[in-house]
């Protein structure tokens, strides 16, 4: 007798053991997925709770709420914890880690081991940040400028770099983990065109995490010598030149960006071609220009250091290669409108994080141009502008697609659907309450007003109180999908294998999987994302309506 037919739940990755030992030593991809989505969405809460008390403090310009240091150790903990604790290992480590060998139709990743290892470095590097922040926080700013960081502040900058440089083991050892599964671990008939355009935006994401992490181990570690031995390499009065930290520690920051936006723009592209009903809008372009992003990712680094000392020549150049940049992520953005334009549209919960995410990604993109711009980054720079700038690209596009990701894969992760209507209100509050936060900035950065400061002119007022009431929208958005996607574990309906209709190897498994994936190896026969545009009617999700 079959485990449905005696009423219990079929055996899948979830119930195959529910012993805690079986999770803290499980090597199964999905569990591991699991504990990292926990792990990120704990600091999410926390970095969100320290920019919650930077927006209440400049609700007012007297800088009544907090003193100065402790506005100094806010913002660093925000940008400490959001950048490195939560958005550069949030898609590839949960969605990646879930979805990647699902996708080529492998069991497992290539060292399964090692991807087990890989969250405890992870639990230890972030365990010596939550140390950091209960002695006493860090006030430096999470770029860490020397001299400052080196030979000045008082607070636990050697406790939180210690931290930072064992989760970037961790980005180390997932790159490699992807690298070498994409590349040995394919499905017979999964030639490199036919992968899905995930796995492409995950493998080119590796090649960054690989390549540029070891740059950002050796500067801090350069800090930390610097800091407890007296060693001259950044401190002028040492012997060192500052200019030289911001040189290596943007060489790897400015490609930490596309560490964090390729895997979003590949869950994009994932959404877009099923809820359009379409094939993409020219597969190669977007699945190369993903490539492109990562290989000119590393020769743009200077432009955040335009008025930090550099020739003309050498400041022209890096404007150049900064415009060039966006030429591969505009093929991205055109490839998606053109896949809509040529599909029918449905507008489930996904497909609406996914509109989001074109919209605030392209605000950002286009505010890079600006910033590309000599003449404007000299006026713009160390203000609200840039602050604005890096959040609708960080903030709302890659949550935006984070939270897409989530939804489009919930039913797989979990084998239960979440209500739809939340979702969707859900989807619209954070687009709303994103806007209204972030694009005041703007405003305010052109006016003039510096970031990093907790008091500041009463003129800036009113745009300051926009902001932070788009700040208590944003708030909402982000707890609905937390309240229903928890609600939904318990009451959520049970979810079939392919509740969206959609392609792909993925949803060819039950939900949620087997331990193994797949009852025997799958040979795949035809190109990817084989939507009929004719017949969308034959791809209805349940439940909607195509337009």
């Amino acid at each position: 007798m079959s485990a449905t037919a005696a009423g219990r739940a079929p055996r899948n990755y979830l119930n195959a053991s529910y012993a805690a030992r079986s999770w803290l030593l499980t090597t199964d991809h999905k569990r591991i997925a699991i504990l990292y989505m926990l792990s990120i969405t704990l600091f999410f809460f926390l970095g969100g709770a320290a920019a919650a008390l930077m927006r209440a403090e400049l609700a007012t310009p007297q800088g009544d709420l907090v003193s100065a240091e402790t506005y100094n150790k806010l913002f660093t903990i925000h940008g400490i914890v959001m950048v490195w604790f939560f958005l550069v290992p949030s898609i590839p480590t949960v969605l990646g880690n879930f979805l990647v060998p699902l996708m080529i139709g492998a069991r497992d990743l290539a060292f399964p081991r090692l991807n087990l290892a890989s969250w405890y470095v992870f639990v230890a590097g972030s365990l010596f940040g939550i140390a950091a922040m209960l002695l006493g926080g860090v006030d430096t700013g999470w770029t860490f400028y020397t001299p400052y960081s080196t030979s000045y502040s008082n607070t636990y900058v050697v406790t939180m770099i210690l931290g930072i440089g064992i989760v970037g083991f961790s980005s180390i050892f997932t790159g490699l983990n992807f690298m070498v599964t994409v590349h040995t671990m394919r499905a017979p008939g999964m030639t490199w065109f036919r992968l899905p355009l995930f796995v492409w935006s995950i493998y080119a994401t590796s090649i960054i995490m690989v390549l540029a992490t070891p740059v950002l181990a050796i500067t801090l570690t350069l800090v930390l010598l610097e800091r407890a031995f007296g060693i001259g390499v950044f401190d002028p009065a040492l012997g060192g030149d500052p200019v030289l930290f911001e040189h290596l520690f943007w060489f790897y920051s400015h490609p930490a960006v596309y560490i964090m936006i390729l895997p979003g723009m590949g869950v994009v592209s994932e959404l877009i071609t099923c809820f359009s009903r379409s094939r993409p809008f020219s597969y190669g372009l977007i699945a190369i220009s993903s490539l492109a992003i990562a290989v000119i990712g590393f020769l743009v680094w200077g432009h955040h250091i335009f008025v930090g000392g550099m020739s003309i020549y050498a400041a022209m150049t890096f404007s150049l290669l900064s415009y060039l940049v966006a030429i591969p992520s505009a093929i991205k953005v055109f490839s998606w409108l053109g896949t809509m334009f040529r599909g029918a549209i449905f507008f489930s919960t996904p497909m609406l994080y996914a509109l989001g995410f074109i919209g605030l990604f392209t605000i950002g993109g286009l505010t890079g141009l600006f910033l590309a711009a000599l003449p404007v980054d000299v006026h713009v720079t160390d203000t609200y502008f840039v602050i604005a700038h890096f959040h609708y690209i960080m903030v709302g596009g890659m949550v935006s697609a984070y939270l897409g990701g989530i939804h489009f894969w919930w039913p797989k992760i979990t084998g239960r659907m979440y209500p739809e209507w939340w979702g969707k209100i859900a989807a619209l509050t954070l687009f709303l309450g994103f806007n209204l936060t972030f694009f005041p900035q703007f405003i305010l950065g052109y006016l003039g007003m510096p970031r990093r400061y907790h008091e500041y002119a009463p003129e800036f007022q009113v745009w300051n109180v926009l902001s932070t009431a788009g700040a208590t929208i944003l708030a909402v958005g982000y707890l609905l999908p937390l309240a229903y996607l928890i609600w939904s574990l318990r009451y959520g309906k049970l979810a079939p294998p392919n509740p969206w209709s959609a392609t792909g190897l993925e949803w060819q498994t039950s939900s949620p999987p087997g331990k193994d994936n797949f009852a025997r190896t799958p040979i795949v026969m035809q190109p990817p994302y084989e939507y009929d545009p004719a017949h969308p009617e034959a791809f209805t999700p349940q439940g909607e309506e195509y337009v």
